[in-house]
């Protein structure tokens, strides 16, 4: 059962900020099992039952949920070969997280966000989504309404056309989301506290639920992409 992170999850984070390299982390192997995986390994089975409600065939092992501490750097300019901090994303079992649409968590020393998104930009995606939007677009934002969104502090974020034009039956509230170039909608300032109490097991429970409709309109965007391969 999750209890909370704790200040030894933060200094290992930390620790690790400082002395990342390869020898350090295998000579604290185990205590970043102990103060790190365990935690967020914990945390993934709470939420398990949960976001399985929201999709049967969500996969919740937790070692195919969490992120890698391992970083990939073939990439990236920055060779540091560690993460000081971890996410998790509940998906379809088998599908690559570049294709998938998912619910996530996120916590380490200096962030904490949880939500809902589609990883990157995705044009089929959003352009079926705008269709469904032109196709009902008082259906469309009852169900967004219906979310109630700003009662649980959750934002729509991402990146969007700036040149797009808006069919006018769409309603002018739901212009943000027509002209999206990729979707995420995440937990607007939580309290950091949360993190180290179950509380935050709770309220990502309870935000993951809002989050419902918009995942499974979204999982029905994508099913239907998949079969149209």
């Amino acid at each position: 059962m999750f209890t909370g992170f704790t200040d030894q999850t933060i200094q290992f984070f930390l620790d690790l900020r400082f002395h990342n390299y390869t020898e350090y982390f295998h000579e604290h192997h185990d205590r970043y099992v102990e103060t790190v995986q365990q935690p967020f390994y914990s945390l993934i089975e709470d939420l398990a039952p949960a976001v399985q409600k929201i999709d049967p065939m969500m996969e919740v092992r937790p070692h195919k949920c969490l992120s890698r501490i391992h970083r990939d750097t073939r990439f990236s300019k920055d060779k540091s070969p560690y993460r000081d901090h971890l996410w998790f994303l509940f998906r379809r079992a088998g599908e690559q997280r570049e294709k998938a649409v998912f619910l996530y968590g996120e916590f380490g020393p200096d962030r904490l966000d949880w939500g809902f998104g589609i990883w990157g930009e995705n044009r089929e995606a959003m352009d079926i989504f705008r269709k469904k939007i032109e196709a009902n677009p008082l259906g469309m934002m009852a169900m967004i309404d219906d979310m109630n969104l700003p009662a649980r502090h959750l934002g729509l974020g991402g990146s969007y056309f700036k040149r797009m034009s808006v069919p006018p039956q769409v309603p002018e509230k739901m212009a943000r989301w027509y002209t999206a170039k990729e979707l995420y909608i995440g937990k607007v300032a939580p309290e950091y506290s949360w993190a180290f109490s179950d509380r935050i097991c709770r309220e990502m429970k309870k935000d993951f639920l809002t989050l419902a409709p918009i995942y499974q309109t979204f999982r029905g965007i994508y099913d239907q992409m998949n079969e149209n391969l």
